[in-house]
């Protein structure tokens, strides 16, 4: 089953320096239809003006992953770390028992667009952490590359719960194919351009649910970014 999320269906905080679509429900934007998928907490699509950002404020028990698709994000938190994320780059910070930081536009004259997402924890109150890597292009080009996983694999980031992220860049035409484990789901969003998703059209910022799908086929309909999210099934 594919679920579509169109990306103008999503929730929107739109002040001066912000604009961020929310596929999830989100600070002033509630939806009870809309509270995540399996761990998968939070997908906020945020485009910050020039030298603007987020003051410092707190986080709990959320594994806060940040994807830069055009731009930089400067950061700082009270672990120390201050650093700046450009496209290519995958930034993990483990608030666990809590953590405060800062997120500015690391730049004065252009915009920067980046997708912030939060993924629960598998386990409450652990020790606060931070990571930030590379990703090669050439591992996402015309192909799905991992950049996040539960330990680290293949030069992805770690996680503290059993999910994994791919990131693809696709031309026109191009395919792929993703196995979806029995009793696992995924998450599709699409960052840029346009694609299919088991023959059903997608664009950019639009989302996708899935369970009971054993193939996924993703074609690119025009140059395009998406990231995947295979996550496990809720305990009951």
């Amino acid at each position: 089953m594919i679920a579509l999320r169109n990306a103008n269906s999503r929730g929107q905080t739109r002040i001066g320096w912000l604009d961020s679509r929310h596929s999830f429900s989100f600070a002033d934007y509630h939806d009870p239809e809309q509270m995540g998928w399996g761990p998968l907490r939070v997908l906020n699509d945020d485009r910050v003006a020039p030298g603007a950002g987020f003051p410092t404020h707190g986080h709990r028990d959320m594994e806060i992953l940040t994807w830069v698709l055009e731009g930089a994000l400067e950061h700082r938190d009270s672990l120390g770390t201050g650093s700046v994320i450009r496209p290519g780059e995958i930034q993990r910070m483990s608030a666990g028992r809590g953590i405060r930081h800062s997120e500015y536009n690391a730049s004065r004259d252009q915009p920067v667009h980046f997708l912030q997402i939060w993924i629960e924890t598998a386990q409450p109150c652990i020790e606060p952490g931070y990571a930030q890597t590379a990703i090669p292009a050439e591992s996402l080009a015309g192909r799905l590359g991992l950049i996040a996983s539960p330990d680290g694999r293949l030069g992805s980031i770690s996680l503290h719960q059993d999910v994994l992220v791919h990131a693809a860049r696709l031309s026109a035409g191009q395919r792929v194919s993703y196995a979806l484990p029995d009793r696992r789901l995924a998450y599709l969003h699409v960052a840029h351009g346009t694609l299919e998703l088991n023959g059903q059209a997608l664009a950019a910022g639009d989302g996708a649910r899935i369970h009971d799908e054993a193939t996924l086929d993703i074609v690119g309909r025009s140059d395009c970014e998406l990231l995947l999210f295979e996550l496990p099934t809720p305990r009951h």
